[in-house]
């Protein structure tokens, strides 16, 4: 009897810590699908469905950037880069394939101004996935088809599907100090102005799928 009570509470104790690791696995699910969005079901599909692997490289990455100090732009640098690239939107109607290396580097210059690391792409590209998650695909796709490009295997409409993607995480970056993620600006700080235009206002802003020479 004695042996058996022994045996039972063993197994109750087991069965509840099973429980409480469950529980706060799940928790930490939660946690990472709101901190990532489509970056988490992403990751989970480059680790082939593994969902412990997936979190564990998520993980990797807040304990890696989740601290990283984001610098915030000057004026006259936020207004070169706004220019920059309304040219990148010029640059593609006679030479896409260049215009979208340039594209590409540019928001590899635009990170590392902001304060992200640099010296290589992949560890930018995490860091960017922490900060801003809903928008860092397009960064990637933009990436691989600027090497396509450079390899004559990416025709005109991949590229330019790459460029439109990319120029979500642009914005987010080249946005200007205090502003929300819809780039308002809260009511609580004083506004300050700029001669910069918004990146939404640019000239080569797609409007109701009209587009005009600055548009691609």
């Amino acid at each position: 009897m004695v042996v058996a009570a022994v045996v039972l509470v063993a197994a109750l104790a087991a069965a509840l810590t099973a429980g409480f690791v469950r529980a706060r696995g799940g928790g930490r699910n939660r946690a990472l699908r709101r901190r990532f969005g489509p970056e988490y079901d992403l990751t989970v599909a480059r680790h082939s469905g593994d969902t412990r692997a997936a979190e564990r490289e998520l993980d990797e990455r807040l304990r890696r950037h989740g601290r990283l100090k984001i610098q915030p732009l000057s004026g006259e640098l936020r207004e070169r880069y706004v220019a920059e690239w309304a040219g990148v939107q010029e640059e593609f109607i006679e030479q896409p394939a260049r215009a979208t290396a340039d594209a590409d580097q540019l928001l590899a210059r635009l990170a590392h101004d902001r304060g992200y690391p640099s010296e290589r792409y992949d560890e930018q590209v995490a860091a960017l996935s922490v900060h801003h998650a809903g928008s860092v695909q397009g960064y990637r796709q933009l990436h691989a088809a600027a090497l396509r490009g450079r390899e004559g295997r990416a025709d005109t409409e991949e590229l330019r599907e790459a460029v439109v993607h990319a120029r979500t995480l642009f914005e987010d970056l080249v946005k200007p100090p205090h502003h929300g993620a819809d780039g308002t600006r809260p009511h609580t700080h004083t506004p300050t102005h700029t001669h910069a235009p918004t990146p939404t206002q640019a000239p080569w802003a797609v409007r109701g799928g009209n587009r005009g020479r600055g548009d691609i």
